[in-house]
């Protein structure tokens, strides 16, 4: 199978930045091939500008899309399977990456109606895994009802509305500064999502 890992963190040197080439290291050995879209290294645009915001309200879904936002859209339809890769910031993914979701997830791409009962989409992915490292552990997530709406969001709306047919969110939990404690449990919890791709 193919991934296309769109993965966000802005730090070169992070605890992200060892699941990304765990993740990577697991889909090899297993023979699955991959594309990584690293956000901030890309310098992605994560705000919509007007024009964009004037294509997605009149909803045309033969307008023309940003170039970038087409290449995105062509390393989704070249995958079989989407991941996503980043930290937890105040329940949610870094903001570079909810814009790509906003300015990818474009109306004639992820979603169009022949009537207002019948949604459509062009997205056809099999499976989407969505790893993200939070600094609480996942039980106090869990009891917070934190994990459940980060599931919600990004599983539900995001991912499963939009033509994705399986997805699952794996939260990596405890990754406190200078605490290492829950480090290698994570990393071997991630080198088996991909090994079982």
């Amino acid at each position: 199978m193919h991934a296309y890992i769109v993965y966000a963190h802005p730090a070169e040197e992070s605890f992200c930045r060892y699941v990304l080439e765990t993740f990577k290291s697991g889909l090899f050995e297993s023979g699955h091939t991959y594309e990584v879209g690293d956000l901030y290294q890309m310098d992605f645009k994560s705000e919509m500008d007007n024009e964009q915001y004037q294509r997605e309200v009149c909803m045309v879904p033969d307008a023309p899309v940003p170039e970038d936002v087409k290449a995105e859209q062509d390393k989704i339809d070249r995958a079989d399977v989407l991941v996503f890769i980043y930290p937890v910031w105040w329940s949610d993914c870094p903001a570079k990456m909810k814009g790509w979701f906003d300015r990818v997830l474009t109306h004639g791409y992820a979603y169009f109606y022949d009537s207002w009962e019948t949604r459509h989409t062009k997205i056809q992915i099999d499976k989407a895994i969505v790893i993200c490292s939070a600094g609480h552990p996942v039980e106090h997530l869990e009891e917070t009802g934190i994990a459940q709406s980060m599931r919600t969001i990004m599983l539900n709306d995001r991912l499963l509305g939009v033509g994705v047919r399986q997805a699952y969110m794996e939260i990596l939990g405890g990754m406190m500064p200078n605490d290492d404690s829950m480090r290698d449990r994570n990393l071997q919890v991630v080198y088996k999502l991909a090994v079982n791709l």
